[in-house]
């Protein structure tokens, strides 16, 4: 046993904030408390100087010019990749392919492997408490293709209902695409068990990690999934910044989704050649700067420690979840913070979640109000849309209580 497993570290949050400038902002001369990290995190002062300092110090296109700056861009590009690819331990940064984050990685693979794989009569394997960007882009392929989609329900408790996995998962089912943790309920899935019963029909299996990656330790090999898409601005990284985990082989077979420069070997009038993995997907001037700042955020998080994180998530959501019951919310996902993230959504009494929103605002309070880009969850929990506050590193139990105040004033001013 290590000496850090014997002694796990915690974090110290306030050291933690001091890290955060946006977080020294006010709201009608109240404290921000800000509980929207699902929809996007703050950045810490180092990756805002990464960013910054590779304009104002190394700024080129990188893969391009054989001058000093091309060649200090293209290092600071790569760099970011190797840390991106040992943050998820992949076997090499050959299997990241930098994207503009979540979204862009899954029209990646629903385009560049469903259009070229998926047939009529074959199966996706989605679940009801997919985000839009892992349904929409596989419905734009079964209209191209023919392919059937088919989605794991959900339980009352807001966990898969594996009952009938086994007449989901057949020998028609080609891909698996599921969240590693639903941005609306907060559930983590159980991804050993689906992605072993997946491989055993003879599918791959796709992850979407926007909101697992930020939070928790994620280990593609251990994991053997044969996709996993992320993306840099939740966790702690700049906006458009993010990308595609794959294994080789899957990279290797797959078709690019954007033609133009720098993915090519060579063109001639009726076709071209592509280059190697990760590049042939990466057309044209990428993310320089994006990526950069994210390899400064996956520093930043590899020095409090993903386990530490982890451990802070739970503890915070459990006393959120406990305080909101406590004041009368109905909140969706699993009571257990074992087996959720910290996005929490919630319904307040009789008051709308927009106007929920509206009044937390006016006390320094950032929460989401909405479907979440999750409209099959919300039918499947009968509410046009939920409240939701979610934490990350930098929020506090303090911040709960101030939540909670808030909605009793809410109340006041609704009920």
């Amino acid at each position: 046993m290590s000496s850090d497993e014997r002694h796990p570290r915690s974090l110290d949050v306030a050291r933690v904030r001091a890290d955060f400038p946006i977080l020294e902002r006010t709201v009608n001369g109240k404290p921000l408390v800000y509980l929207d990290s699902a929809a996007t995190s703050h950045k810490p002062t180092a990756v805002i100087d990464a960013v910054s300092d590779f304009y104002a110090h190394h700024n080129a296109n990188a893969h391009r010019g054989l001058y000093f700056l091309g060649e200090e861009a293209t290092e600071a590009f790569e760099g970011a990749r190797g840390k991106v690819a040992r943050f998820f331990n992949a076997p090499g940064p050959e299997t990241i392919v930098f994207t503009r984050g979540t979204t862009e990685s899954m029209n990646l693979v629903a385009q560049g492997w469903g259009r070229k794989f998926l047939k009529a009569g074959d199966e996706v394997l989605l679940t009801e408490m997919e985000h839009h960007s892992n349904i929409v882009p596989w419905q734009m392929t079964a209209q191209v293709t023919g392919c059937v989609l088919r989605y794991i329900p959900l339980t009352d408790d807001g966990v898969l209902d594996l009952t009938d996995l086994g007449s989901l998962l057949t020998e028609r089912t080609k891909i698996l695409s599921v969240t590693g943790m639903s941005n609306a309920l907060g559930t983590i899935p159980p991804l050993s068990r689906l992605v072993e019963a997946a491989h055993a029909v003879g599918a791959i299996v796709a992850i979407d990690a926007a909101q697992l990656a930020p939070h928790s330790r994620v280990d593609v090999q251990a994991l053997d999934c044969d996709l996993l898409a992320f993306s840099g601005h939740k966790m702690l990284g700049p906006t458009a910044s993010g990308g595609l985990y794959g294994k080789a082989e899957v990279l290797d077979a797959m078709d690019p989704m954007f033609g133009g420069g720098e993915m090519i070997y060579e063109v001639y009038p009726d076709h071209s050649t592509y280059k190697e993995i990760p590049y042939k997907f990466e057309a044209g001037t990428m993310q320089i700067a994006q990526q950069v700042g994210l390899g400064a955020a996956i520093d930043y998080l590899e020095g409090l420690g993903m386990d530490a994180v982890r451990r802070h998530e739970r503890e915070i959501t459990s006393y959120a979840l406990g305080r909101l019951i406590e004041a009368g919310a109905t909140v969706f996902g699993p009571a257990d913070p074992g087996l959720r993230g910290g996005a929490v959504s919630f319904w307040y009494r009789d008051v709308h979640p927009h106007d929920l929103a509206t009044i937390l605002n006016e006390e320094g309070v950032a929460i989401r109000a909405g479907h979440h880009c999750a409209q099959l969850v919300m039918r499947r929990f009968g509410t046009p849309a939920t409240a939701r506050a979610s934490f990350y590193v930098y929020n506090t139990l303090e911040e709960v209580d101030v939540l909670v105040a808030a909605l009793a004033r809410a109340q006041d001013i609704f009920v």
